[in-house]
């Protein structure tokens, strides 16, 4: 089994609107999302990231402890306030974001875990890309791939960064050299790459040895590595809101991946049924999350 679970990316303090009026707010950032997910099943996960020690700060800081998540490579800081995103829904339940953010000048002034070859970390979003501690990131990247830990890629890009795609896509393409499974959606592929289908963005891999998970929302899952490709259809539900749907699917990967004891030496040997089972397992977080405003698996979701 893999010893630790770590979990590298920003911290935001989600405002939701829907209709123009405010109608939720909480602790948010993609890695975040999973981290609370994976801390409220009981798995060892390490969040590293920043935050302020201002109140949205504290009430983050309050939230992760609270849910098992170990915060020891959190870096706080007083100069600055914990970034804001706004989520506005539209029509089909999907968000767009305006991000507000007052850092530091010193950031991510943190030690790097000792990672080992049964470890698995995730990091991605725009804090994998952002120019001003991308080579703080890297460093966590090396450590991780020297230690053969599992590496887990999510893009997560966003349209409000579209104007910045030329400065932030070689960014992007070292960070799918690192990693050995890519998780992007549809939306992540065709902004960044100008692709419209699942083997259209395998191939952009240039690497068969990678694994991509391809999500399109409620038209289903493709998984693609050297061996197999396969569609995975989901439920039809009732959205209240797809914000943090895929961070809820990483996390159900992720908690499969990690109960079935499977590493960077043997991910991509492992048949297509160990695939069936963790495949489901990211829908039916993805599905539980969607289900209510909050960003995060229910309490006793995976009891149940």
């Amino acid at each position: 089994m893999s010893n630790k679970i770590y979990a590298l990316g920003e911290t935001v303090y989600d405002i939701i609107f829907k209709n123009g009026k405010p109608v939720s707010a909480c602790a948010g950032g993609s890695v975040l999302n999973t981290s609370v997910s994976l801390g409220r099943c009981g798995l060892p996960v390490y969040f590293i990231s920043e935050f302020g020690n201002d109140k949205t700060g504290r009430i983050t800081d309050v939230l992760l402890k609270s849910n098992n998540v170990n915060t020891d490579y959190v870096y706080r800081y007083d100069d600055g306030k914990t970034k804001l995103a706004l989520a506005f829904l539209d029509g089909n339940n999907k968000a767009n974001y305006d991000f507000y953010k007052q850092y530091p000048s010193s950031r991510m002034n943190i030690n790097i875990p000792d990672f080992s070859k049964d470890d698995i970390l995730l990091f991605g979003s725009y804090f994998g890309v952002d120019s001003e501690i991308r080579k703080t990131v890297k460093q966590f990247l090396v450590q991780a791939k020297s230690a053969n830990s599992l590496i887990v890629y999510d893009p997560n890009f966003r349209k409000a960064h579209l104007d910045e795609l030329n400065k932030l896509k070689p960014s992007m393409i070292e960070n799918i050299e690192y990693a050995d499974i890519i998780r992007a959606s549809e939306e992540d592929m065709k902004l960044i790459f100008d692709v419209d289908s699942p083997d259209e963005a395998f191939n952009v891999l240039n690497n068969k040895n990678k694994i991509l998970i391809y999500t399109k929302g409620k038209n289903g899952v493709h998984l693609i590595n050297n061996r197999i490709n396969k569609f995975f259809p989901v439920p039809v539900i009732q959205t209240v809101s797809t914000i943090a749907a895929g961070d809820s699917f990483n996390a159900g990967i992720i908690y499969s991946i990690y109960k079935k004891g499977m590493t960077k030496q043997i991910i991509n040997q492992i048949y297509e049924d160990d695939w069936n089972v963790i495949i489901q397992s990211g829908i039916n977080f993805a599905t539980n999350v969607c289900m209510s405003y909050d960003n995060y698996v229910s309490e006793g979701f995976v009891e149940k």
